[in-house]
């Protein structure tokens, strides 16, 4: 399950994070070697809210609290080889001007809704527990477009529209819409924000009736190799060298994303061609033969169905995949032929 409090990270256009780990080289193993690709852990936090949040958020104020976090983990991941995903949902906000109302004898909250760029009237029942902090045994409950903020008394909670929808059971799920794939390395924390162009032109294109979220995740790496893991390697336990070899891993598995849920990105020939000398470096200088790609979200309640313009949604994608001619070539998989998981 997300907590409501946990936000997002920053970004990078593709292929400009390459030139960062220039000036480290680490260690490669010589036997040739295949990758197992999972999912370590995956968060969603709402783009929209980035895009609007003030430079300064107000942090004697639960709303403000929550987006001065929001900024915090953005400029934490920006330091991290991470990746994520741009994620387009139904628009749902609250209805400040409908009637909040409660369950006789229980915790049963029903929230006024408004569905669509129509704002069409709608509402959603949901179950509250009494945190541990609480003095209440019901809270006071206050309704922004956006937010909805529960006052325990000992305890003030900040809950946007899509976390509720993320975690409550509802009969507003629906798939998410991948539309950009990119990497959260970015030392200028650009998405924190708010001024990643790709991410920034994208965002102004979409109809009003989509909401922007960012999925960001990390990614965890099994190594099969005759000759163990490079990142084994007393030569790479340094930060540069770890961090080069990191990023190695996250531009191929980052590139073969891009092609399974994008399709071909349109780049400019001299980009094209430094993606493709990268690709091939890094297949080369770890012999790798090739990778398989697990996507499936860990906790992430009722948002776990992923899919795009390419790809029917689903809650896991396997893939198969390998670098050749300067490109990731991936192929999806029948997610039954893969042991261990349903």
């Amino acid at each position: 399950m997300i907590n409501p409090e946990q936000a997002a990270p920053t970004l990078r256009p593709y292929p400009e994070q390459f030139a960062d780990f220039t000036t480290h080289t680490p260690e490669h193993t010589n036997a040739p070697q295949s990758w197992m690709v999972t999912v370590a852990d995956a968060r969603y936090h709402w783009y929209d809210l980035i895009a609007g949040f003030p430079e300064r958020p107000d942090i004697h104020d639960p709303i403000g609290r929550y987006q001065r976090r929001t900024q915090f983990e953005l400029e934490a991941v920006a330091e991290k080889h991470h990746l994520f995903f741009a994620v387009t949902r139904p628009r749902v906000r609250f209805d400040p001007a409908g009637a909040v109302q409660w369950g006789f004898f229980s915790l049963k909250l029903t929230l006024p809704l408004l569905v669509g760029a129509a704002q069409t009237r709608d509402s959603l029942t949901i179950e509250l527990k009494v945190p541990f902090a609480a003095t209440l045994k019901k809270p006071t409950v206050t309704l922004t477009p956006t937010f909805v903020t529960l006052n325990w008394g000992g305890l003030v909670e900040a809950l946007s529209i899509h976390d509720i929808l993320q975690t409550y059971p509802n009969h507003l799920a629906a798939p998410g819409h991948v539309v950009l794939v990119g990497q959260t390395r970015d030392p200028e924390a650009r998405l924190a924000k708010a001024r990643l162009p790709a991410l920034q032109k994208l965002h102004a294109q979409l109809d009003d009736d989509r909401d922007t979220l960012l999925l960001v995740h990390s990614m965890d790496i099994q190594v099969t190799c005759a000759d163990g893991d490079a990142a084994d390697l007393p030569a790479n336990a340094g930060p540069g060298a770890a961090e080069a070899l990191r990023a190695e891993r996250m531009d191929v598995v980052e590139a073969a994303l891009i092609r399974y849920f994008e399709g071909a990105r349109a780049m400019s020939p001299e980009r094209r061609k430094l993606a493709a000398a990268r690709l091939a470096e890094v297949r080369d200088a770890n012999s790798l033969a090739q990778f398989t790609i697990d996507f499936a979200l860990p906790e992430a309640g009722n948002y776990d169905l992923l899919g795009s313009q390419q790809v029917a949604a689903a809650p896991r994608h396997l893939l198969s995949c390998f670098i050749a001619d300067g490109e990731a070539k991936v192929s999806a998989l029948p997610v039954a032929a893969a042991t261990g998981k349903g």
